[in-house]
């Protein structure tokens, strides 16, 4: 009897180091970069002829995981504002860097498209803060380094025509442009405010000493430079179109929204936007899903949408003046939350959205 209590004691203390040795086998190592991210200066001013050059590189060093496996490195970028706080880091751009990669430099022009698109003002220097994450089967993360932008503003170098009326004092000058996204058919919007008529032109310069388009009657443009105007249906947020290829063009008023399963309202039905004229915006602040995915929609209808291009470019889905494009995704949001959503179609050269967590 004795040697049986001995051998089950002898078990049962087995078993309890056996149990105590697969849980200090099992416990997760927290990991960490051993050293700083770097940058290879701490100013950047841009310009036209640092497009195409390295206006700065980021090191780092590798983060060293229990286990021997790739380890995927990501570049993250936002202004100081939105780096502090509950929501720290919610909207920074993520940049995948690739597995093992150690380094990313930027060209003039690719640094540039990013601070603007982080709301850096042009001609003025302002900050942006980097960090890096690393991840394998937990992440970590850099301490973060601050680079000083100059971003600037590239001469357009998609033809436009400029599109002056009674909305805005008909001053060439001064008007809003339609940018050819396609030979000779160009697209742009233009506000008019409620006024006693909607008379408009295209001018082929900011001025009335060379080619300006007018009604030629029965939806048809005429370069008579004495002819009349061409009318808008009414006031609002007006998509104007002249396509020089067939003499014709197009004026409808649009609102905007956005639309799928990513929204409050799903796929069947629009959440509306406020257009902010001080700031030639449209603006939405409601709750989203990262489980969905969504579009911008105008006026109720799958006539004029927005997709998004694999470089993350905004870019028509539907578009009775330049087509269909099926090569587009929908937009998505990186965490669920609420978000100040913003449209801004001012520039048809560079057509832009951001999403900012509240």
């Amino acid at each position: 009897m004795k040697k049986f209590l001995y051998l089950t004691l002898a078990i049962l203390c087995c078993v309890a180091y056996g149990c105590q040795k697969d849980k200090t086998l099992t416990r997760l190592a927290t990991v960490s970069f051993p050293s700083s991210l770097t940058a290879s200066t701490s100013a950047v001013t841009l310009s036209k002829a640092n497009d195409t050059t390295s206006v700065v590189t980021f090191s780092w060093p590798a983060v060293t995981y229990p286990v021997k496996a790739s380890v995927t490195y990501t570049l993250q970028i936002d202004v100081p504002a939105d780096t502090v706080g509950a929501n720290a880091w919610a909207n920074a751009t993520n940049i995948t860097v690739g597995n093992d990669a150690l380094s990313k430099a930027y060209k003039g022009k690719d640094l540039n498209n990013l601070a603007i698109a982080k709301g850096l003002a042009t001609g003025a220097a302002g900050n942006l803060v980097f960090r890096v994450r690393a991840y394998q089967d937990q992440y970590a993360y850099t301490k973060a380094v601050t680079l000083a932008v100059t971003p600037y503003v590239a001469a357009p170098t998609i033809p436009v025509l400029y599109i002056p009326g009674a909305y805005q004092g008909w001053s060439p000058g001064t008007a809003p442009v339609a940018a050819a996204l396609k030979p000779k058919i160009y697209e742009g919007y233009v506000y008019m405010p409620a006024a006693d008529n909607y008379y408009f032109k295209f001018t082929s310069s900011p001025d009335w000493d060379h080619i300006n388009y007018g009604d030629g009657g029965g939806g048809a443009i005429t370069e008579d430079g004495l002819a009349g105007g061409l009318v808008s249906p009414g006031p609002g947020y007006i998509q104007v179109a002249i396509n020089l290829n067939t003499k014709t063009w197009s004026a409808v008023p649009t609102t905007w929204g956005i639309i799928g399963d990513a929204t409050p309202g799903g796929w069947g039905g629009d959440t509306d936007m406020t257009y902010d004229a001080s700031k030639q915006v449209w603006t939405l602040t409601c709750d989203m899903l990262s489980t969905g995915s969504f579009k911008f929609r105008a006026n109720h209808q799958w006539v004029i949408d927005f997709g998004i291009t694999k470089e993350g470019k905004l870019a028509y889905a539907d578009n009775p003046v330049f087509g269909y494009d099926g090569s587009l995704d929908n937009l998505s949001v990186p965490s669920s939350g609420n978000y100040t959503i913003t449209l801004d179609l001012h520039d048809p050269t560079n057509y832009t959205y951001t999403l900012k967590k509240n």
